[in-house]
C-alpha cells in the first residue's frame, strides 16, 4: 500500500494537483469524499460538517505524535467529535490497503505510522489570489467575493491550517521538516507538474521499499 498526502496553502491548487496526480497514477483519490462518507455514515448534512471542521475545534487541545487521538474523547464538544470521526474514516481508508492520494485534513499526521509520501503545495500570494478570483468569476455576480475579502480569507484559512499543524505536531508553524517534498505551484502547468510528481513519488516509494 502506498499513500500520498497533500497539505496545501489555500489557493495554491493543491486539490487540483492531487486529483491529477491520482488520475495519472491510477490510484484512489480522497478529498470531499471523506466528508461525504462521514455524512452518510452518521446521517449528517455535508455543508454542516464542512462548517464544523472549518472552525478547528481542537485548537485548545495539545496533541503530538506521542499522544493518541483517543484523547479527543475527553472533550465532549461536537467539533471534537466530528474531528475524531473524520480521523477514523481516514484510518479506515488507509487500512483498506489501496494505493491512494489524500488531500488535506492533516492526513499525514493521522497516518504517520503508515509512512505516507508527505507533500506540501504552496504558491506565491499573487498566484493564489489569481486562482481564487478565477473561482469567484464562475459564480453568479451577486455571490462573488471581492478581492479584499478573498485576501482576508487566504490569510485566515492559512492561519487556521498552520495553527492546527502546530498543535498536532508540536512544531513551529514555520518548520516544514515533517514534509518529504515542498512544491511551489506558481506559474506551473498543473498537468505537467502532476506528471513530474507521479514519477518522483514512484521512485520515492521504491527507495523506501529498498531501504526496508
Amino acid at each position: 500500500m502506498r499513500i500520498i498526502t497533500i497539505s496545501r496553502q489555500f489557493g495554491s491548487g493543491g486539490r487540483e494537483l492531487g486529483e491529477r496526480l491520482a488520475n495519472q497514477l491510477g490510484w484512489d483519490y480522497y478529498d470531499k469524499e471523506i466528508i461525504e462518507t462521514l455524512a452518510e455514515k452518521h446521517d449528517l448534512d455535508e455543508e454542516f460538517i464542512r462548517d464544523v471542521l472549518s472552525r478547528h475545534g481542537w485548537h485548545h487541545i495539545r496533541l503530538t505524535y506521542s499522544h493518541s487521538f483517543s484523547q479527543l474523547m475527553v472533550n465532549p464538544s461536537f467539533h471534537t467529535q466530528v474531528l475524531l470521526l473524520q480521523s477514523q474514516i481516514i484510518r479506515e481508508i488507509a487500512e483498506a490497503g489501496n494505493d491512494c492520494v489524500i488531500v488535506g485534513r492533516d492526513a499525514d499526521v493521522i497516518l504517520h505510522d503508515k509512512m505516507p509520501f508527505r507533500l506540501l503545495v504552496c504558491a506565491d500570494r499573487e498566484a493564489r489570489l489569481k486562482r481564487c478570483m478565477a473561482y469567484e468569476d464562475k459564480k453568479a455576480p451577486e455571490e462573488r467575493l471581492s478581492e479584499k475579502t478573498v485576501l482576508k480569507n487566504i490569510t485566515r484559512i492559512d492561519k487556521n491550517r498552520m495553527r492546527t499543524r502546530e498543535i498536532l505536531t508540536g512544531k513551529s508553524r514555520s518548520d516544514h521538516s515533517a514534509f518529504d517534498l515542498i512544491v511551489n505551484s506558481s506559474g506551473r502547468n498543473p498537468e505537467k507538474l502532476a506528471t513530474a510528481l507521479a514519477d518522483f513519488s514512484l521512485h520515492w516509494f521504491e527507495d523506501m521499499t529498498n531501504e526496508d
